[in-house]
Order: structure tokens, then C-alpha cells, then sequence
């Protein structure tokens, strides 16, 4: 039987990549290494030191920007549901008895994306049945819409 002369590659033989590992600089070894005497430090000064150096967000005595910044204060909740909000009066523009939903005020220009949940709110006066289909009503909205002959839809 002949033995096929291909190479079976394992893990025992994976390498890195030619030029890839480097061998760390070895400092403060002599002269003759190339990085004897002050070891890549440079002459004098806070940095050359051991421990030398600066603190995290030092900027040589100038203030800080953390420090030149207004203060922040309060609390942001990033799970808060935003509505877009419509007035009880820009419904007017509807003829009585029609079905208002997120496409017809989309349609209407009244708002301008569907991608939030709308809420009708009771700024003004309707003098027309309609039926609104939203996702949270005012109460006054609410006794509006209902007052004028028409009703509501969907949640609250």
C-alpha cells in the first residue's frame, strides 16, 4: 500500500504568521542593546522618573474640561414611551363619521411618521362625529370626542 505524501495539518503545527511575534524590548540591559543608559526614557524631567508622570485628565493646570462643563444633573429614562401628541382641533379637518387612524393623519399631514404610538389630547373644540382609532386619549379629549357624537377606539 502507498502512503500519500499529504501534510496533515493539526493544531501542533499552526504557527503565526511570518514577521507577526516580536520579542519584547528589554530595557536598561547596557550600552550595547540599544536601549541602555536612560532606556528609552529620555533626559530629566517628571516623566524620566520612576512613578513619574500625570493623572488621568490632567491638563497641565488649565482647568480640566470635566470641570469647565455645566454640571449634568437629574435622571434620563431611556424606557420611557414618547406619544406624538395631536390636538382634539386638528381633527376638524375630517368630515364627519370617518375612521381616524395613524395613516389617515399621516395622509392629512397632521403627523408626520407612524413609527410612535399617538395620543389624542383636549386642546380645542370638535363639532363632528368621528371615530378615532389611537393608542391613549386624554379625558378631556376623551368626553370631547364622545360630547360631539363620536367614539373612540383603542386603549384608555
Amino acid at each position: 500500500m502507498e502512503q500519500n505524501n499529504i501534510k496533515t495539518i493539526g493544531q501542533n503545527t499552526v504557527r503565526p504568521a511570518p514577521g507577526a511575534k516580536h520579542s519584547r524590548k528589554r530595557v536598561g540591559r547596557g550600552d550595547g542593546s540599544g536601549h541602555g543608559t536612560y532606556s528609552g526614557r529620555g533626559l530629566k524631567g517628571q516623566k524620566s522618573r520612576a512613578g513619574g508622570g500625570v493623572r488621568l485628565g490632567f491638563e497641565g493646570g488649565q482647568l480640566p474640561i470635566q470641570k469647565r462643563l455645566p454640571r449634568v444633573r437629574g435622571f434620563f429614562n431611556r424606557f420611557r414611551t414618547e406619544y406624538i401628541q395631536v390636538n382634539v382641533n386638528r381633527l376638524k379637518v375630517f368630515e364627519a363619521g370617518t375612521v381616524i387612524t395613524a395613516q389617515t393623519l399621516k395622509e392629512a399631514g397632521i403627523i408626520k411618521s407612524k413609527k410612535k404610538p399617538i395620543k389624542i389630547l383636549g386642546d380645542g373644540t370638535i363639532d363632528r362625529p368621528i371615530v378615532v382609532k389611537a393608542d391613549k386619549y386624554s379625558a378631556a379629549a376623551k368626553a370631547k370626542i364622545e360630547a360631539a357624537g363620536g367614539r373612540i377606539e383603542g386603549t384608555s
